[in-house]
């Protein structure tokens, strides 16, 4: 297996990125929602029409799923990776229609080397999450581990 392209040294604080484009598929959204989140609203149009937006809406998990699965295809999986720190902050800011295209606008916050592992620096992301008319529907923000190329710098 060939190195990873992103490590550590390959993110600094003020870099954005866009990227994703995913486009939410109804049957997977309320199929999520039946499995993890059986809120009226996320199950279907009719029982969705009693609720405060009155239309099928997805759950703001499977919403965070998705930038997981933006964020693994464009760079997570092929980094030095090692785990999150937890997440700090979580924002739903407007809802989630099925035929919606998503995608992220990634900003680095912050990025520092540990001083107890030399191997190692964390990288502070805000995940954008923006739908096809440039409304930011979700905000996420959290810490990575990443591995260093140079595993000796300090």
């Amino acid at each position: 297996m060939p190195d990873p392209r992103y490590a550590f040294e390959d993110f600094a604080p003020r870099d954005t990125s866009e990227y994703g484009g995913l486009v939410v598929d109804r049957d997977d959204m309320v199929a999520f929602a039946e499995e993890y989140d059986p809120q009226p609203m996320h199950l279907s149009e009719r029982a969705a029409r009693s609720s405060m937006l009155g239309e099928l809406i997805a759950s703001g998990w499977y919403t965070a799923a998705l930038l997981m699965r933006m964020n693994c295809d464009r760079w997570l999986v092929d980094s030095t990776s090692l785990g999150s720190l937890g997440v700090d902050s979580v924002e739903w800011r407007a809802p989630v229609r099925a035929g919606d295209r998503l995608t992220v606008r990634s900003t680095v916050v912050a990025a520092r080397a540990s001083r107890s592992r030399p191997d190692m620096g964390v990288v502070s992301f805000a995940f954008d999450v923006v739908n096809q008319d440039s409304v930011v529907v979700m905000r996420q923000v959290n810490a990575v581990m990443f591995g260093r190329r140079d595993a000796g710098a300090v």
